[in-house]
């Protein structure tokens, strides 16, 4: 699934795009809020380039964000189907390099996240796991309409995080934390 969004071109991630989008995903300034995340090396980005590739077979995943004037690699993104750990959802991923940012290209990526997220499942919640000391992530969010359930856990990958979804989470799949 192809996608014109704005500037951006949003194509589905393949692991042939793994070489451009290391750079993004190596970067150290792209994970300021998730040092953890960063991949050590474009083996790491080609592995996960070939699941988020592998999951388009589910009818949605990551997508590799291009500008649509140069095709240069901007970031990445989208929404996958999380079920790991008792998780059902989509799971909202906008990521965009640091060189590129603060020009609405978070936003426009989330927003046709969330369009092909409600096309292909319309029941299934959608949400945004955001760590609380990235208030840029979050005001992307709530841009897009998302509103904040508060610091929960993520049932597929046990982090705890605010949630920012479209309807309100069920309590026992996504367990409240406390406050913030």
């Amino acid at each position: 699934m192809r996608v014109a969004a704005g500037p951006l071109l949003l194509t589905p991630m393949a692991v042939t795009d793994a070489e451009e989008l290391w750079p993004q995903l190596g970067d150290p300034a792209m994970w300021a809020h998730e040092p953890t995340g960063r991949h050590a090396d474009v083996a790491a980005t080609r592995a996960y380039a070939r699941r988020a590739e592998e999951r388009w077979a589910e009818g949605l995943s990551y997508w590799t964000v291009r500008l649509a004037a140069s095709g240069e690699v901007v970031g990445s993104g989208g929404a996958q189907h999380h079920v790991r750990g008792g998780a059902d959802h989509w799971n909202l991923n906008y990521r965009v390099a640091p060189a590129h940012q603060g020009r609405g290209y978070a936003g426009l990526l989330l927003a046709a996240a969330l369009e092909a997220a409600r096309e292909v499942a319309p029941d299934r919640p959608c949400v945004a796991w955001v760590d609380a000391h990235n208030p840029a992530s979050g005001a992307v969010a709530a841009r897009a309409g998302l509103v904040d359930r508060g610091r929960r856990l993520n049932p597929a990958d046990g982090v705890v995080r605010h949630a920012w979804s479209d309807v309100p989470l069920d309590d026992g799949r996504y367990p409240a934390a406390g406050a913030s």
